[in-house]
């Protein structure tokens, strides 16, 4: 347990963020002046548990906050380096969204050289990192030239479903064989807030749609046709570029299924093995073998999908550099078009967080060797670096990259993440964000739970209503 306490309420979120980064196995609390630690903390401080006591004082002097929160940042990452002998691949760097910072130089007119200097100088940012970066937003800057951010806009549908949930996942998802009877009101009430919401955005340009969740192909042939076709006749979909549908679960895809997709134009997909080591399968709660991510992402390509994304999880419970090894060879030979390599992310809403006693055993570490194998590979089967993210609690202190053949890049990944355009998201979970000329960004989100999604319907449609409509 570390507590710190500041001498300003502000900058809590970075502060907890930059510790916890350095101490990823240790609860952090961060306690402003006034604020008392609750119970069970202060039962820790007075030694009932090994605890640790930070004070961390807020630099005085600069002209804005930005400033202020570098040189704040600048001073406790250089602390706890001396204090923990290692260094950071990100250095001080804890936002979600890395590649903006070279993204905003490059639109400046600056230098590779410039953004690379400031990126070590500033954030301490390691040259590896640093250089990833500055790839990522050049390409990311040649792929959105195409876009048009003012007349155009991206659709997400979320299903909440899953076959069985998997251990660290935190998203709105439910087992879809237990909740079968509210499948039915579900799409109920998806539909309408289709249906409301589609006005908001008529004379603009759709240009991806993303049908994600949960695993939309959970549902049963009919149901997912249901929602595929409900989507096409509420949506003008002539300008969309991208449709993409996160068949990520290999026991939910079948021969059925896939061509239902074809017929209803879909452009890509994911089929996502996370690992091809048959004992982290059982382990984390995916009820399907390596043979069944085969054997789906076989069947994919024979019915003509020429765009299939396939996502893997570096740090995952038991996992080492001999796993990640194999799951890289076996994804040298299956040669997906895209590559999404997660570091694992300890989620508080996850069954990992909250049964994370029955998991103290494993190692659930990533490495910087584990990164260079998963990038190797990708590089070597000419799959390059295209957008890119961070969360919270990642094992290492890595990031998650997603790796295309050339034209393969997913769109609407890169939209999400730059946040550049407008994303009207329907359904339980999500959030929609609309972009204001000034660059600045409002949310709307619905709720996780599927019964209040249901029952409030009319309340969800009005936020989004509330949201696009001035």
């Amino acid at each position: 347990m570390i507590i710190v306490r500041t001498d300003q309420d502000d900058f809590t979120y970075d502060i907890h963020s930059l510790v916890k980064a350095f101490y990823p196995a240790e609860d952090v609390i961060v306690l402003p002046p006034g604020k008392e630690a609750p119970v069970r903390q202060r039962q820790t401080e007075s030694g009932l548990e090994a605890s640790r006591i930070m004070e961390v004082s807020i630099p005085q002097g600069f002209s804005n906050r930005k400033q202020t929160k570098d040189a704040l940042k600048q001073g406790l990452y250089q602390r706890l380096v001396a204090e923990t002998g290692r260094e950071l691949p990100w250095g001080s760097l804890t936002g979600i969204r890395p590649v903006r910072i070279p993204m905003m130089m490059l639109a400046e007119g600056r230098t590779h050289a410039e953004i690379l200097d400031h990126m070590r100088q500033t954030y301490f940012c390691s040259e590896k990192k640093a250089r990833l970066a500055i790839e990522i937003a050049e390409r990311e800057r040649s792929i959105l030239q195409e876009v048009d951010y003012t007349a155009g806009y991206s659709l997400y549908v979320g299903i909440p479903f899953c076959p069985t949930t998997c251990l660290y996942c935190s998203f709105a998802s439910y087992p879809v064989k237990a909740y079968r009877d509210q499948i039915p009101p579900y799409l109920d009430a998806l539909f309408l807030e289709m249906t409301e919401t589609a006005a908001l955005f008529e004379g603009k340009k759709l240009y991806t749609v993303y049908l994600g969740g949960g695993t939309p192909t959970s549902l049963e042939t009919p149901e997912l046709e249901r929602v595929i076709s409900k989507i096409k006749s509420t949506f003008d979909l002539s300008s969309c570029r991208e449709f993409t549908v996160e068949a990520g679960r290999p026991d939910s895809i079948t021969e059925e299924k896939l061509a239902v997709l074809r017929e209803y134009g879909v452009n890509r997909i994911s089929v996502n093995p996370q690992t091809f080591s048959q004992k982290t399968l059982d382990l984390i709660g995916r009820h399907h073998t390596v043979a069944q991510t085969e054997e789906a992402y076989a069947c994919a390509r024979r019915m003509g999908f020429s765009n299939i994304n396939m996502d893997l999880i570096l740090g995952l419970p038991g996992e080492n550099r001999e796993d990640v090894s194999h799951t890289m060879e076996r994804i040298r030979a299956l040669s997906p078009d895209d590559i999404t390599v997660h570091s694992l992310a300890i989620k508080r809403a996850s069954r990992l967080r909250m049964e994370m006693e029955h998991y103290r055993q494993y190692q659930m570490e990533n490495t910087a060797e584990q990164m260079e194998i998963a990038e190797t590979v990708c590089r070597e089967i000419g799959r390059t670096p295209y957008y890119l993210y961070r969360q919270k609690n990642m094992a290492g202190n890595f990031e998650n990259v997603g790796y295309a053949a050339p034209g393969k890049a997913g769109i609407y990944n890169i939209l999400m993440m730059e946040e550049v355009q407008d994303i009207l998201a329907c359904g339980a979970g999500t959030v929609s964000k609309r972009v204001f000329p000034d660059g600045r960004i409002e949310r709307c989100d619905t709720v996780k739970d599927l019964d209040q999604y249901i029952s409030r319907i009319g309340e969800m449609i009005e936020r989004k209503k509330r949201l696009f409509e001035s």
